[in-house]
């Protein structure tokens, strides 16, 4: 079964300094048909003003990814914590038993673009824990790049969570290909450009749900598009 969750269809917040797209029920934006999707519990498209950002706040009990598009997002938590994120850099927050952070635009011209994701944690309680890694454009071109795993497999971030997280950089006419295991689903979240997906046209913002499939098929329909793959239980 394929189902896409059209990106004109998501929730909207706009606060001036942050615009936010919101895949799955999130804040004031509340759907009882799109409150997650398997371990996948926020998708946030967000744009963030120059010199703006997020003041410190707190989480628990859930695993934060942040993937940057665009700009440069500045993050200090509770743990000590302190860095830039550019693209190519997947960062990791357990929040577990409870942490505090903030997120702000490092760059006082430019907007930051990025995608926050929280998935849900295979139990509750962990000790609150950071992780940042980068990864190549080479490494992503025509190619899935696992980018978050549980046990941090081929360099990737560790998750928490029953999630394999990839990423992908195509170009027209290129496609890359994911087996899906018995009982096992899938997300793809278009970060930019547009692709097909299982013989579904996609763009920007568009995600596609995928169960009860044994293949997930990718293909680029324009250059330079990217793609988030999520394989979970």
């Amino acid at each position: 079964m394929i189902t896409v969750r059209a990106a004109a269809d998501r929730g909207y917040a706009d606060h001036g300094w942050l615009r936010s797209f919101h895949t799955f029920s999130f804040a004031d934006f509340y759907d009882p048909r799109h409150m997650g999707f398997r371990a996948l519990r926020v998708i946030n498209e967000d744009s963030v003003a120059p010199g703006q950002g997020f003041g410190t706040h707190g989480h628990r009990d859930m695993e934060i990814l942040s993937w940057v598009l665009e700009g440069a997002l500045e993050h200090k938590d509770s743990l000590g914590s302190g860095a830039v994120l550019k693209p190519g850099e997947a960062q990791r927050m357990t929040a577990g038993t409870g942490v505090r952070h903030s997120e702000f635009n490092a760059s006082k011209s430019e907007h930051v673009h990025f995608l926050q994701i929280w998935l849900l944690p295979t139990k509750d309680g962990l000790t609150p824990s950071y992780e940042q890694k980068f990864f190549p454009p080479e490494e992503r071109k025509a190619r899935l790049k696992l980018i978050a795993s549980p046990e941090g497999d081929d360099g990737s971030v560790r998750i928490n969570a029953d999630a394999r997280v990839f990423n992908t950089l195509l170009e027209a006419g290129q496609r890359v290909e994911h087996t899906l295991t018995k009982g096992r689903h899938a997300w793809v979240q278009i970060a930019r450009g547009s692709f097909t997906v299982n013989g579904r046209e996609v763009r920007a913002g568009d995600g596609v749900a995928i169960s009860d499939e044994t293949l997930v098929t990718i293909d680029g329909r324009e250059d330079g598009s990217e793609a988030l793959l999520f394989d979970l239980g």
